[in-house]
């Protein structure tokens, strides 16, 4: 499901609510998960998951054309943790 996908099924389903305003919320709810990470925050979702950010520390890698040594720089990556609730339901449980 793409954005745009998300916007639309929400708008369906609400419909007392102008799809500008849900295309509204639901970048507004994006954006706020995004400036939490930037700051270095967690972002918890109630059965559905986690958002964090983790450090990966430099490392020696290698060029996968050339087999070449190169220096891979630290970088920091978003990382989702599942929820109970949501790894249930994908796994049938629930």
């Amino acid at each position: 499901m793409i954005r745009s996908e998300l916007i639309q099924m929400i708008s369906d389903e609400n419909p007392h609510l102008f799809r500008r305003d849900v295309e509204r919320i639901v970048n507004t709810v994006f954006e706020e998960v995004i400036n939490a990470m930037t700051r270095g925050d967690r972002v918890e979702l109630r059965g559905f998951g986690a958002f964090s950010v983790k450090q990966r520390d430099s490392r020696v890698g290698r060029n996968p054309r050339t087999g070449e040594a190169v220096e891979v720089e630290e970088k920091h990556v978003p990382f989702f943790k599942t929820g109970k609730l949501l790894r249930d339901r994908l796994n049938g449980d629930a």
